[in-house]
Protein backbone atom coordinates (compact mmCIF):
# COMPACT_ATOMS: atom_id res chain seq x y z
CA UNK A 1 0.00 0.00 0.00
CA UNK A 2 1.68 3.24 -0.97
CA UNK A 3 0.71 5.05 2.79
CA UNK A 4 2.55 3.13 5.60
CA UNK A 5 0.16 4.39 8.38
CA UNK A 6 2.57 3.27 11.23
CA UNK A 7 5.63 4.33 9.20
CA UNK A 8 4.23 7.79 9.07
CA UNK A 9 3.35 8.85 12.06
CA UNK A 10 6.74 6.85 14.02
CA UNK A 11 9.24 8.69 11.41
CA UNK A 12 11.72 11.13 12.47
CA UNK A 13 11.15 14.51 11.99
CA UNK A 14 12.33 16.33 8.67
CA UNK A 15 14.06 19.64 9.06
CA UNK A 16 14.46 21.81 6.25
CA UNK A 17 16.31 25.37 6.21
CA UNK A 18 13.85 28.12 5.04
CA UNK A 19 15.09 31.37 3.66
CA UNK A 20 13.22 34.78 2.37
CA UNK A 21 13.57 38.05 1.49
CA UNK A 22 11.30 41.64 1.36
CA UNK A 23 10.58 40.65 -2.60
CA UNK A 24 9.31 37.41 -1.52
CA UNK A 25 7.10 39.09 1.06
CA UNK A 26 6.08 41.58 -1.65
CA UNK A 27 5.55 38.62 -4.40
CA UNK A 28 3.10 36.90 -2.09
CA UNK A 29 0.97 40.05 -1.22
CA UNK A 30 0.74 40.91 -5.21
CA UNK A 31 0.10 37.10 -6.10
CA UNK A 32 -2.75 37.71 -3.46
CA UNK A 33 -4.65 40.87 -4.80
CA UNK A 34 -2.51 43.36 -2.96
CA UNK A 35 -1.57 47.11 -4.23
CA UNK A 36 -4.71 48.38 -5.81
CA UNK A 37 -5.03 51.18 -6.26
CA UNK A 38 -1.59 51.03 -5.76
CA UNK A 39 -1.03 54.71 -4.32
CA UNK A 40 -3.27 53.47 -1.49
CA UNK A 41 -1.31 53.79 1.97
CA UNK A 42 -2.92 50.79 3.33
CA UNK A 43 -2.13 49.01 0.59
CA UNK A 44 1.46 50.28 0.62
CA UNK A 45 2.25 48.20 3.42
CA UNK A 46 1.94 45.55 1.57
CA UNK A 47 3.73 45.89 -1.12
CA UNK A 48 6.44 48.79 -0.26
CA UNK A 49 9.80 47.58 1.36
CA UNK A 50 10.40 50.49 3.60
CA UNK A 51 6.59 50.26 5.86
CA UNK A 52 6.08 46.08 4.64
CA UNK A 53 4.20 43.94 7.13
CA UNK A 54 3.53 40.36 6.46
CA UNK A 55 0.30 38.86 6.24
CA UNK A 56 0.81 35.75 8.25
CA UNK A 57 -0.30 33.44 5.38
CA UNK A 58 2.90 33.63 4.28
CA UNK A 59 4.09 31.00 5.89
CA UNK A 60 2.45 28.78 3.90
CA UNK A 61 4.93 30.17 1.05
CA UNK A 62 8.04 31.02 2.58
CA UNK A 63 11.33 29.37 1.68
CA UNK A 64 9.19 28.72 -1.58
CA UNK A 65 5.61 27.04 -0.67
CA UNK A 66 6.53 23.44 -0.42
CA UNK A 67 6.19 22.26 2.94
CA UNK A 68 3.02 20.33 1.76
CA UNK A 69 4.86 18.75 -0.69
CA UNK A 70 7.73 17.80 0.77
CA UNK A 71 5.34 16.20 3.49
CA UNK A 72 4.35 13.85 0.63
CA UNK A 73 7.84 12.56 0.80
CA UNK A 74 7.81 11.49 3.98
CA UNK A 75 8.68 7.70 5.27
CA UNK A 76 5.41 6.05 4.88
CA UNK A 77 3.64 8.04 1.89
CA UNK A 78 4.09 7.00 -1.53
CA UNK A 79 1.22 8.82 -3.28
CA UNK A 80 0.29 9.97 -7.06
CA UNK A 81 -0.27 13.53 -6.58
CA UNK A 82 -3.26 13.38 -9.38
CA UNK A 83 -4.74 12.33 -6.36
CA UNK A 84 -3.92 14.46 -4.04
CA UNK A 85 -6.74 17.59 -2.74
CA UNK A 86 -5.75 19.82 -0.19
CA UNK A 87 -8.74 19.76 2.30
CA UNK A 88 -7.70 22.23 4.97
CA UNK A 89 -5.20 24.22 6.35
CA UNK A 90 -4.40 26.09 9.60
CA UNK A 91 -1.36 28.81 10.56
CA UNK A 92 -0.57 29.89 14.31
CA UNK A 93 1.78 32.90 14.53
CA UNK A 94 4.02 32.93 17.62
CA UNK A 95 4.82 36.79 17.32
CA UNK A 96 4.91 39.21 13.67
CA UNK A 97 7.08 37.59 10.76
CA UNK A 98 9.62 39.11 9.58
CA UNK A 99 10.28 40.87 6.02
CA UNK A 100 13.08 39.15 5.64
CA UNK A 101 14.30 35.76 7.73
CA UNK A 102 15.73 32.16 8.08
CA UNK A 103 14.11 29.53 10.10
CA UNK A 104 14.21 25.99 10.20
CA UNK A 105 11.29 24.18 9.58
CA UNK A 106 10.26 20.60 11.37
CA UNK A 107 7.79 18.42 9.94
CA UNK A 108 5.56 15.40 10.92
CA UNK A 109 2.69 13.52 10.11
CA UNK A 110 1.06 13.61 13.33
CA UNK A 111 -2.52 11.84 12.10
CA UNK A 112 -3.38 9.67 9.45
CA UNK A 113 -7.32 8.85 8.84
CA UNK A 114 -9.24 6.15 6.83
CA UNK A 115 -12.46 7.74 5.23
CA UNK A 116 -12.79 4.87 3.18
CA UNK A 117 -12.24 5.47 -0.21
CA UNK A 118 -9.67 8.03 0.59
CA UNK A 119 -6.99 8.28 3.30
CA UNK A 120 -6.26 11.58 5.00
CA UNK A 121 -3.03 12.60 5.85
CA UNK A 122 -2.34 16.01 8.57
CA UNK A 123 0.89 17.55 8.29
CA UNK A 124 2.28 19.68 10.75
CA UNK A 125 5.03 22.18 10.08
CA UNK A 126 7.19 24.21 12.97
CA UNK A 127 9.01 26.77 11.99
CA UNK A 128 11.69 28.89 14.66
CA UNK A 129 14.27 31.46 14.06
CA UNK A 130 17.29 32.51 16.24
CA UNK A 131 14.43 34.39 18.86
CA UNK A 132 12.64 31.11 19.17
CA UNK A 133 8.93 29.91 17.38
CA UNK A 134 7.61 31.98 14.50
CA UNK A 135 4.68 29.50 13.37
CA UNK A 136 3.17 26.24 13.24
CA UNK A 137 1.46 25.35 10.03
CA UNK A 138 -1.10 22.19 9.63
CA UNK A 139 -2.35 21.12 6.32
CA UNK A 140 -5.02 17.93 5.56
CA UNK A 141 -4.57 16.30 2.13
CA UNK A 142 -7.32 13.77 1.04
CA UNK A 143 -5.59 11.26 -1.06
CA UNK A 144 -7.78 9.20 -3.06
CA UNK A 145 -8.00 5.37 -3.51
CA UNK A 146 -6.00 5.01 -0.41
CA UNK A 147 -8.50 4.37 2.18
CA UNK A 148 -9.90 1.07 3.91
CA UNK A 149 -6.79 -0.29 5.68
CA UNK A 150 -9.19 -0.24 9.14
CA UNK A 151 -7.47 3.07 10.30
CA UNK A 152 -9.36 5.64 12.73
CA UNK A 153 -11.49 8.12 10.54
CA UNK A 154 -11.02 11.26 12.40
CA UNK A 155 -13.06 14.13 13.19
CA UNK A 156 -16.18 15.04 11.77
CA UNK A 157 -17.93 18.13 13.08
CA UNK A 158 -18.52 20.73 11.03
CA UNK A 159 -18.74 24.86 12.20
CA UNK A 160 -21.86 25.73 11.34
CA UNK A 161 -22.45 29.73 10.19
CA UNK A 162 -24.13 32.17 12.57
CA UNK A 163 -27.93 32.23 11.98
CA UNK A 164 -27.58 36.36 11.45
CA UNK A 165 -26.49 38.63 9.18
CA UNK A 166 -22.72 39.46 8.50
CA UNK A 167 -21.45 41.97 10.16
CA UNK A 168 -19.01 42.46 7.15
CA UNK A 169 -19.22 41.86 3.29
CA UNK A 170 -16.12 42.23 1.08
CA UNK A 171 -15.98 41.83 -2.60
CA UNK A 172 -12.18 40.78 -4.56
CA UNK A 173 -12.24 40.41 -8.19
CA UNK A 174 -9.40 37.93 -8.72
CA UNK A 175 -7.37 39.08 -12.12
CA UNK A 176 -7.60 37.17 -14.82
CA UNK A 177 -3.71 36.36 -14.26
CA UNK A 178 -3.98 35.36 -10.68
CA UNK A 179 -3.17 32.28 -10.33
CA UNK A 180 -0.10 32.78 -12.85
CA UNK A 181 1.15 35.85 -10.60
CA UNK A 182 0.74 33.44 -7.27
CA UNK A 183 2.42 30.50 -8.59
CA UNK A 184 6.03 32.47 -8.69
CA UNK A 185 5.66 31.83 -5.22
CA UNK A 186 6.25 28.26 -5.24
CA UNK A 187 3.32 26.23 -6.26
CA UNK A 188 4.16 25.44 -10.18
CA UNK A 189 1.04 23.00 -10.28
CA UNK A 190 -0.44 23.21 -13.97
CA UNK A 191 -3.61 22.86 -12.71
CA UNK A 192 -3.65 26.25 -12.74
CA UNK A 193 -2.06 27.18 -15.83
CA UNK A 194 -2.76 24.69 -17.81
CA UNK A 195 -5.47 24.34 -19.73
CA UNK A 196 -5.11 20.82 -21.22
CA UNK A 197 -3.77 19.66 -17.82
CA UNK A 198 -7.21 21.30 -15.92
CA UNK A 199 -9.28 19.79 -18.50
CA UNK A 200 -8.02 15.74 -17.75
CA UNK A 201 -8.24 16.56 -14.04
CA UNK A 202 -11.94 17.22 -14.69
CA UNK A 203 -12.15 21.53 -14.93
CA UNK A 204 -13.15 23.41 -17.85
CA UNK A 205 -9.99 25.84 -17.35
CA UNK A 206 -7.27 26.15 -14.94
CA UNK A 207 -8.40 26.58 -10.97
CA UNK A 208 -7.29 29.30 -8.58
CA UNK A 209 -4.15 27.62 -5.89
CA UNK A 210 -6.78 27.39 -2.73
CA UNK A 211 -4.10 29.01 -0.57
CA UNK A 212 -4.55 31.86 -3.01
CA UNK A 213 -7.48 32.27 -1.97
CA UNK A 214 -7.01 31.54 1.57
CA UNK A 215 -4.32 34.37 1.66
CA UNK A 216 -6.94 36.74 -0.12
CA UNK A 217 -9.69 36.14 2.35
CA UNK A 218 -7.32 36.89 5.14
CA UNK A 219 -6.29 39.59 3.72
CA UNK A 220 -10.15 40.78 2.93
CA UNK A 221 -10.85 40.04 6.90
CA UNK A 222 -7.62 42.31 8.03
CA UNK A 223 -8.13 44.89 6.04
CA UNK A 224 -12.08 45.12 7.04
CA UNK A 225 -12.57 44.55 10.43
CA UNK A 226 -9.02 44.33 12.32
CA UNK A 227 -7.67 48.03 10.89
CA UNK A 228 -5.18 46.28 8.86
CA UNK A 229 -3.14 45.42 12.04
CA UNK A 230 -1.93 41.92 10.93
CA UNK A 231 -0.15 41.68 13.96
CA UNK A 232 -3.48 41.02 15.56
CA UNK A 233 -3.98 37.88 13.86
CA UNK A 234 -3.03 34.52 15.96
CA UNK A 235 -4.64 31.80 14.19
CA UNK A 236 -6.23 31.40 11.15
CA UNK A 237 -8.21 27.94 9.82
CA UNK A 238 -10.36 26.88 6.81
CA UNK A 239 -11.52 24.16 5.01
CA UNK A 240 -11.54 24.18 1.15
CA UNK A 241 -14.90 23.07 0.38
CA UNK A 242 -15.12 24.13 -3.68
CA UNK A 243 -12.95 25.71 -6.27
CA UNK A 244 -12.12 29.69 -7.34
CA UNK A 245 -11.19 30.54 -10.81
CA UNK A 246 -9.19 33.96 -11.90
CA UNK A 247 -11.35 36.49 -13.37
CA UNK A 248 -14.29 35.85 -10.32
CA UNK A 249 -15.35 37.91 -7.46
CA UNK A 250 -14.93 36.60 -3.93
CA UNK A 251 -17.61 37.04 -2.13
CA UNK A 252 -16.14 37.64 1.87
CA UNK A 253 -19.22 37.18 4.34
CA UNK A 254 -17.13 37.81 8.05
CA UNK A 255 -19.01 37.86 11.86
CA UNK A 256 -17.40 39.27 15.05
CA UNK A 257 -17.52 37.27 17.94
CA UNK A 258 -18.29 33.94 16.20
CA UNK A 259 -17.87 31.39 17.72
CA UNK A 260 -16.86 32.99 20.11
CA UNK A 261 -15.15 36.41 21.02
CA UNK A 262 -11.75 37.30 19.75
CA UNK A 263 -12.63 35.61 16.54
CA UNK A 264 -14.79 36.15 13.00
CA UNK A 265 -16.31 33.40 11.04
CA UNK A 266 -15.88 33.92 7.55
CA UNK A 267 -17.69 32.43 4.40
CA UNK A 268 -16.12 32.54 1.03
CA UNK A 269 -18.40 32.00 -1.81
CA UNK A 270 -17.90 32.99 -5.85
CA UNK A 271 -20.43 35.78 -6.19
CA UNK A 272 -20.61 34.70 -10.36
CA UNK A 273 -21.68 31.06 -9.55
CA UNK A 274 -24.98 31.66 -7.44
CA UNK A 275 -22.24 32.07 -4.25
CA UNK A 276 -20.94 28.76 -4.89
CA UNK A 277 -18.94 27.57 -1.81
CA UNK A 278 -15.17 28.11 -2.08
CA UNK A 279 -14.10 28.06 1.62
CA UNK A 280 -16.34 27.00 4.59
CA UNK A 281 -15.53 26.54 8.33
CA UNK A 282 -12.74 29.95 8.07
CA UNK A 283 -12.43 31.39 11.64
CA UNK A 284 -9.41 33.77 12.17
CA UNK A 285 -8.54 34.67 15.95
CA UNK A 286 -7.19 37.76 16.53
CA UNK A 287 -6.19 39.64 19.98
Amino acid sequence: MPIDPDKALSAEPRTTELVWHHKDVQLYHLGIGAGVPATDPRELRYTLEDRLHVLPSFATVAGGGMAMLGGLSAPGVDVDLAAVLHGAQSVTVHRPLPADGRAVQTATVPAVYDKGKAAVIVLRTEAADADGPLWTCESQVFVRGEGGFGGERGPSQRLALPERDPDAIAERRLREDQALLYRLSGDWNPLHADPEFAALAGFDRPILHGLCTYGVTLKAVVDTLLDGDVGRVRAYTTRFAGVAYPGETLRVRMWRDAPEPGRIQVSVTAAEREDAVVLGETVVEHG
